[in-house]
């Protein structure tokens, strides 16, 4: 069994996510503090007991979410022995991409919490200065999308086989999701998101994180990172910092990420945090790889205990 630990991005969070593990587990509870303490409030809170509206909003979904993911995988590690630098790759998708630097071992909590508020506040500023939006367009290959796409609209996420979300000014993307159903689409779908995310209308949030991003202190990850932006491993933090400054306005290529794991020989796709979403997604574009997702203690409980009697089945 080859693993790789994947990270979700920004729509999979919920009100009350971690919060089983934040009242079983002091590891856990470990984590939210840290995050709080590095943001220096509450934002523990609003995860557990706040309202949706509040935790959707950029700059609060995107450290809530990486916090998610990291106390999920203390408690993976510290409950159940997982060491995470066994895995072959590690690959997250957008925001994503930042737990999976923290886990690797790149990044500290405190920096990777203060990074992705900083990074929701200037992708905020960004969707402010100029109205945009997003949409999923199901049914169509990237490139029957491309050839249909003018004006100020973009491909934004490569999802899987038959799912890419498109993204920029409003009126761009109304168009062209007319055209596009016209074209054979499936449906095209708006996202309820603030901005036009992954495209060139966050041209000034990528201009306000290059400072932070190359003063952030920052090692070689330990285990080989997939890029959101070219798909491929990288594990120079020169280039990693400068993929992580263009990721903001670039495509998420999540299929091709996908692809070269399962290449790669991985056939066990862990999704570390809240929700399914990128299990569905790896199962639509590698259909005979596993994808678990683990983010409560019973989803734990049950692959760590079907995980150690393959082992010993192998030992036999």
């Amino acid at each position: 069994m080859t693993k790789a630990l994947v990270f979700p991005g920004q729509g999979s969070q919920t009100i009350g996510m971690g919060k089983e593990l934040y009242e079983n587990f002091i590891c856990a509870r470990v984590v939210f503090d840290e995050v709080d303490s590095a943001l220096s409030r509450k934002l523990s809170k609003i995860i557990f007991d706040g309202d949706m509206d509040q935790l959707t909003r950029t700059d609060n979904a995107q450290p809530a979410l990486m916090a998610m993911s990291m106390a999920v995988l203390s408690v993976m590690q510290i409950e159940y022995g997982f060491n995470p630098l066994s895995v072959a790759f590690m690959a997250g998708h957008s925001l994503g991409e930042y737990s999976a630097l923290c886990s690797s071992g790149a990044l500290s909590l405190a920096n990777t919490a203060v990074l992705l508020q900083k990074r929701g506040e200037a992708m905020l500023a960004s969707a402010l200065k100029k109205k945009g939006k997003m949409a999923v367009v199901l049914g169509l290959t990237k490139e029957q999308i491309e050839d249909s796409l003018s004006g100020e609209v973009f491909i934004a996420n490569d999802n899987c086989v038959g799912q890419v979300v498109i993204s920029g000014a409003e009126e761009d993307v109304d168009k062209a999701s007319e055209i596009l159903e016209r074209k054979g689409a499936k449906r095209v779908l708006p996202l309820a998101v603030s901005g036009a995310f992954h495209s060139s209308l966050m041209q000034q949030a990528s201009e306000e994180m290059t400072e932070t991003l190359l003063s952030i202190p920052m090692q070689a990850p330990k285990v080989p990172l997939i890029s959101n932006v070219t798909g491929q491993p990288i594990r120079d933090v020169t280039e990693i910092r400068q993929l992580l400054i263009k990721q903001i306005v670039s495509p998420v290529l999540w299929t091709q990420s996908v692809q070269l794991m399962a290449k790669e020989g991985v056939d066990t796709f862990i999704e570390v945090g809240n929700g399914k979403v990128l299990s569905g997604l790896i199962k639509r574009t590698e259909p005979t790889a596993s994808a678990i997702s683990l983010n409560t203690i019973l989803s734990m409980q049950e692959f760590f205990s079907l995980d150690n009697r393959k082992k010993e089945k192998c030992l036999i």
